[in-house]
């Protein structure tokens, strides 16, 4: 099946692609873009729901995504010029590990995209490069809530959980100023959109050569959901600064 569709459709009824609700990314976003002049870097951005939210909450505010979906990039630039933000909006079609710029960022993002950089501090790492002195990192990642199963960890992979991760990142070199764990009801509204969407599509559009295949997919992710990590698995948001320049 089309890698693309699936992950187009799983994004479809969300607000980002990480369980978070409209309040809490924009909590965060406040934390996080505090001056609202600020130069943004999101890695891993996909349709680039965060810097498109940023650009249009802060004028002043210019913007930098990256991503390897350049179906992804199409539609953020189709949004971006939709709501008039795209003249401040450049976008990058290539791996957030290896991209470069010239000039430090005030605010880097990079929320549920660890699996780019091959875990949360390699990420941290990436993040650290491209940092201006003084600024300040979104990152999103999983932990567990409690001992995981072993299908579980064979689903999600290894993950530490909430105390164990936090003081990771500060004996890494970052200092929380902000955080949000998301909640019972974010986790399970991002599974059921996710999920759903998928499901929704293949019913409505039986005849599609990927119909059954999209029904397996939703069907599958479901139960691997219900049956295997729902009760072990958080996420944490984390708003951070280098604890020395």
């Amino acid at each position: 099946m089309d890698r693309d569709l699936i992950s187009r459709l799983t994004r479809a009824d969300h607000p980002v692609n990480s369980p978070l609700d409209d309040e809490s990314v924009r909590r965060l976003l406040r934390r996080t873009v505090h001056r609202g002049d600020e130069r943004v870097l999101d890695l891993g951005c996909g349709e680039a729901a965060w810097l498109l939210r940023t650009l249009t909450t802060h004028p002043d505010v210019t913007a930098e995504g990256v991503d390897t979906s350049a179906p992804a990039l199409a539609r953020a630039r189709k949004e971006a010029t939709g709501l008039g933000v795209d003249g401040r909006l450049v976008l990058h079609h290539q791996d957030a590990a290896e991209f470069a710029s010239p000039r430090p960022f005030d605010a880097v993002l990079s929320v549920g995209a660890s699996h780019a950089f091959g875990g949360l501090l390699p990420t941290l790492d990436a993040a650290r490069r491209h940092l201006a002195p003084g600024g300040r990192v979104l990152v999103g990642d999983a932990y567990w809530e409690r001992e995981p199963s072993t299908a579980a960890r064979e689903t999600l992979g290894e993950y530490e959980d909430l105390a164990t991760t936090v003081d990771r990142v500060v004996a890494h070199g970052w200092t929380p100023v902000f955080g949000h764990l998301s909640t019972r009801q974010e986790l399970d509204d991002f599974e059921w959109c996710w999920t759903g969407s998928v499901a929704t599509w293949a019913l409505d559009h039986p005849e599609h050569p990927d119909s059954a295949e999209a029904l397996e997919v939703a069907t599958t992710h479901r139960s691997q959901w219900l049956h295997g990590y729902r009760d072990s698995f958080g996420f944490l948001t984390l708003v951070l600064r280098r604890t020395s320049e």
